[in-house]
């Protein structure tokens, strides 16, 4: 079964994406971006990267086919570039509202699709989770409005119980997009499977929803075969 659907990166829409340890979800997020590069020769995207350098999304995408390289319609933003960790705090340290401004500038050419790659690292780190809340309302608000989709990873540690970020993530989404181990553990090539709830900024009532897709993908490839 194709997934993600064609339409499911509509413009203004956020999709958050929540993962565990056992069944990470960075396959998920790559094949975001290749596919959505694929279906316009004139897609352009957005990596806001917290957890994986530019080199792994390079890497990931020569195997899918996708030249990213030296394309100009693929843009990465290290979210630390140029607030890295401060030694003196003891923890990560960044100025997020900063960051609002610094995607101001490639946002306004149209960009559809922005990925952020990982939220909760940004909270491991020190961010407070005041900034942060500021942060992602801001981005938010900047993609609805350029127009943009923005894909959104949390890492949940502690299931079921949201913590407070993701309670936020969650009123905030169109889509939330959940992946998890499987129940009775990885069997075979299946590692764990994805379910697709709407969100409450989905204002669409006749919106159709798959719940559950099991999640193939090869060891070490990050590619996601679904």
């Amino acid at each position: 079964m194709q997934f993600p659907a064609p339409d499911l990166f509509s413009s203004r829409r956020l999709l958050l994406v929540t993962d565990q340890l056992p069944a990470p979800a960075d396959f998920l997020l790559h094949r975001f971006l290749h596919l959505h590069l694929k279906q316009s020769k004139t897609a352009k995207c957005i990596v806001l990267a917290v957890s994986e350098s530019l080199e792994r999304w390079k890497s990931v995408a020569s195997k899918a086919n996708v030249n990213v390289a030296h394309s100009e319609f693929f843009q990465f933003i290290d979210v630390f570039d140029q607030h890295p960790p401060s030694q003196n705090r003891g923890v990560g340290h960044l100025n997020v509202i900063s960051l609002n401004y610094r995607t101001r500038e490639p946002m306004a050419k149209s960009i559809p699709l922005v990925i952020l790659d990982d939220i909760t690292s940004l909270e491991w780190l020190g961010i407070s989770l005041l900034d942060l809340l500021r942060f992602t309302r801001a981005l938010r608000t900047l993609c609805v409005k350029m127009d943009a989709a923005l894909v959104v990873r949390h890492h949940i540690v502690t299931p079921p119980e949201p913590d407070a970020l993701l309670q936020h993530l969650l009123q905030l989404c169109t889509y939330h997009i959940e992946v998890r181990p499987l129940a009775s553990g990885r069997s075979g090539a299946v590692s764990g499977e994805i379910s697709v709830h709407l969100g409450p900024s989905m204002k669409d009532t006749n919106e159709h929803v798959v719940s559950h897709f099991a999640a193939f993908f090869d060891k070490g490839t990050s590619t996601g075969v679904l």
